[in-house]
């Protein structure tokens, strides 16, 4: 006959898809209780992973499993951002020789739990709490083999991009995957732009929309965009632009 313990145990994996993390608040739900919890773990049918964090036996966890957890089961309000968001929507064609660097972004004081943190996921994690754009605006859902995972969408991710020019993002870089951008929605870049507290990211933004050229760029409402004032200087040594009134790599002011 089955037990109760069965039971709860398999009502648990019905929750759950195939490479994601199991953490204290999904067995709390399912009212397995800690002594319930340490049943499984010395029974062989759960493995910790870390403290409060575990996974299905020789199941294989990689990193999109473990932030699924933490968006759906912690309900942390953190995303995946920036170049691996437009990489992980087919927009980033780069071949890079070191370490993948997965970057996230989250409102400000947000922490990401030490499980996740110290587990090797094979990534460098570049972890960016800031409120320069509003947690609610350009982010969905996208399906990473059958794990749903929080992205940014392309308008929002090339702005983080840009927020991380030049210190943690190459400016280039950032113009060669604008040049892919072709498609970008107007009326999500202008409310962006506008909620936008950066005024570095949206001359960059604008800077590189005009000289890309695409056709979303004539339907931007930019005359209710703040662009600050004064001059900004994004690199040393830079050429100067008058319009937008930043100073931008020779190399990029040459393309």
């Amino acid at each position: 006959m089955t037990t109760k313990k069965e039971t709860k145990l398999r009502t648990l994996f019905k929750n759950i898809r195939q490479g994601n993390v199991i953490t204290i608040p999904l067995l709390e739900s399912l009212n397995i209780s800690d002594d319930l919890r340490m049943y499984y773990l010395e029974s062989g049918w759960l493995e910790a992973i870390g403290r409060g964090a575990f996974k299905k036996p020789d199941d294989n966890i990689e990193w999109y499993g473990a932030l699924s957890a933490i968006q759906e089961q912690i309900e942390t309000k953190v995303h995946v951002g920036g170049l691996t968001a437009l990489d992980l929507q087919g927009f980033s064609h780069y071949i890079r020789l070191s370490k993948e660097t997965l970057y996230l972004f989250s409102p400000p004081k947000t922490r990401l739990p030490k499980w996740f943190i110290k587990f090797n996921w094979n990534v460098e994690i570049l972890h960016k709490s800031t409120s320069f754009l509003p947690e609610n605006i350009g982010t969905k859902k996208i399906e990473i083999k059958q794990i749903n995972v929080i992205v940014s969408t392309p308008e929002r991710a090339i702005m983080e991009c840009l927020y991380l020019a030049p210190n943690k993002s190459d400016i280039v870089e950032c113009y060669k995957l604008f040049e892919g951008l072709v498609n970008l929605k107007p009326k999500l870049v202008t409310e962006l732009l506008q909620a936008c507290t950066s005024v570095k990211v949206k001359r960059l933004f604008l800077y590189m929309a005009e000289k890309a050229n695409h056709q979303w760029f004539q339907f931007l409402e930019i005359d209710n965009i703040n662009l600050g004032r004064g001059r900004r200087m994004i690199t040393e040594k830079g050429v100067y632009n008058s319009k937008y009134l930043i100073s931008i790599p020779k190399d990029l002011a040459e393309l």
